[in-house]
C-alpha cells in the first residue's frame, strides 16, 4: 500500500519566452475587471529597464500600476510593511512578485495583509495566516529560489533572525516562466541561485517528512536539468535553451520543496546570510557538500538514486555512488568560480559558535533532515565548512 500524501501547487504555470513582454494581455485575460495592480520587485531590476517592456504593455492594457521597488535581499519586516502601506494607499486589487526570492516573498505577504486585519508578526510560523488574499502572481528573474511556486515566505526580524510563513494562502494563482528575463543575469548570480535550487532538489528528495511520488519526480527531473545546464548558463549567460532549463528546473525544484521540505542545508544557511548577509544562494552553496557528506551514513540509499539520475555512469554500492555525487556537486561549485569557504566570504572562526547556536533556532527545517543535527554537530559542519 502507498502511503497517503498530499500535493499542492500553483494551478497555472505560464511557461513562455518573452511573455513578460506580453504581461498586460496575459493578466486581462484573466482579470478582466481589474484594473490596479501593484508591481513588487527591486531598485536594481526597476533601474536598469528590465522591466520597460512589462510595464508599457500593462498600461497598454489599461492597468494602473503601482511599482514598489524597496524590496532587499532578506528583506526586514519594515520594508514589507511599509510596501503594504503604500499598495493599501493605491487600493491594489492584485498584486505580482517580479524579481529573485526577496520581492516574491514580499508579494506573498502583501497579497495576504491587503485583504485582512491580520499582523505580519501574527503570521510567522506554520498555517497562521487568518483569511483570503489578493490575486497573486509571480514571475521570476533568477533560476533559483522556486518562490514563485512555494508557500513560503522569508522575513528577517530583528538584527540578523529569519522567520518563514508557511501557509497555503501564499501559493500563488499563477506563475510566468519567461527566459528572457534571466538572460543578463551575472555568472556568480546564475551560479548561487543555481545551486540553491539543486539543494531544494536533493532535500525535497531526501526530506524525512512529507516525501512523496510526486515531488520524487520532480526533484529528479529538476536536478537532471540544473546539474547538466549551470555551467552553460554561467559561462554564457545568453544561451537561451540551457537559461530555460535552469528556469524550469528551479520551478520543478520549488514544487517538490513545497511539499516535502528542505532541511539542514537551508538551515545552517540561514545564519549565514542572517548575521553576514551573505546571499541565499551562496550561503547554501558553501555549507551543502559538508551536509551531504555529513548526512551520508543515514542517506546514501537516496543519495545513490540521485547520483543514477544526474551521473548515469557511476557504479558500485551505494555509499560509492554517494561519494560520486558529492564530488560531483563539489566539482560544479568550483568551477563556477564563487566562493567555497566561509573565511571566503569574509566569517571569522570565532563566529562559527554564534552560527551554530542559531541553526538550532530552525528546528522547523532541522526535522525534515534524514540525520539529526545536535549544535555540536552543526559547529563541526561550519568547521569543515570554514
Amino acid at each position: 500500500m502507498a502511503e497517503p500524501f498530499r500535493f499542492q501547487t500553483v494551478p497555472t504555470l505560464v511557461v513562455e519566452f518573452g511573455a513578460a513582454r506580453r504581461l498586460g494581455a496575459l493578466l486581462r485575460e484573466r482579470y478582466p475587471t481589474l484594473a490596479r495592480l501593484c508591481l513588487v520587485t527591486d531598485g536594481f531590476l526597476y533601474r536598469s529597464g528590465l522591466l520597460g517592456p512589462a510595464l508599457a504593455d500593462l498600461s497598454e492594457h489599461g492597468w494602473s500600476v503601482t511599482v514598489l521597488d524597496n524590496v532587499v535581499a532578506d528583506p526586514p519586516e519594515h520594508v514589507v510593511l511599509e510596501a503594504a502601506s503604500r499598495a493599501r494607499d493605491a487600493q491594489a486589487q492584485l498584486v505580482v512578485g517580479l524579481g529573485g526570492g526577496s520581492s516574491m516573498d514580499v508579494a506573498k505577504l502583501l497579497a495576504v495583509l491587503l485583504a485582512s486585519q491580520q499582523a505580519l508578526s501574527d503570521m510567522y510560523g506554520v498555517n497562521k495566516v487568518d483569511g483570503a488574499r489578493l490575486p497573486l502572481v509571480q514571475i521570476p528573474t533568477t533560476a533559483g529560489t522556486g518562490s514563485e511556486v512555494t508557500a513560503v515566505s522569508i522575513v528577517t526580524v530583528g538584527e540578523a533572525t529569519k522567520m518563514g510563513v508557511v501557509s497555503p494562502q501564499l501559493i500563488a494563482d499563477l506563475a510566468i516562466l519567461d527566459a528572457e528575463l534571466t538572460l543578463g543575469l551575472p555568472s556568480a548570480a546564475t551560479a548561487a541561485t543555481g545551486i540553491d535550487a539543486m539543494v531544494h532538489a536533493i532535500e525535497a528528495y531526501t526530506s524525512a517528512r512529507l516525501k512523496n511520488p510526486i515531488s520524487d519526480m520532480l526533484a529528479l527531473r529538476a536536478l537532471q536539468l540544473l546539474s547538466t545546464n549551470l555551467l552553460t548558463a554561467c559561462r554564457d549567460g545568453q544561451n537561451r535553451t540551457a537559461r530555460e532549463a535552469m528556469l524550469l528546473g528551479a520551478t520543478f525544484a520549488g514544487q517538490a520543496f513545497a511539499n516535502a521540505p528542505v532541511a539542514a542545508v537551508h538551515a545552517l544557511a540561514y545564519p549565514i546570510g542572517g548575521i553576514y548577509h551573505v546571499p541565499h544562494g551562496l550561503s547554501n552553496a558553501l555549507v551543502l557538500p559538508h551536509v551531504l557528506k555529513f548526512n551520508a551514513p543515514a542517506a546514501a540509499p537516496l543519495y545513490a538514486e540521485l547520483s543514477a539520475a544526474v551521473l548515469p555512469s557511476a557504479s558500485g554500492s551505494a555509499q560509492e555512488r554517494t561519494r560520486a555525487l558529492i564530488e560531483h556537486v563539489e566539482h560544479l561549485i568550483a568551477e563556477t568560480g564563487i566562493p567555497s569557504t566561509l573565511r571566503g566570504v569574509g566569517i571569522e572562526r570565532d563566529g562559527l559558535a554564534r552560527m551554530a547556536k542559531d541553526a538550532m533556532l530552525q528546528q522547523r527545517l532541522l526535522v525534515n533532515n534524514p540525520r539529526p543535527v545536535t549544535e555540536a554537530d552543526a559547529l563541526a559542519i561550519y568547521t569543515a565548512a570554514f
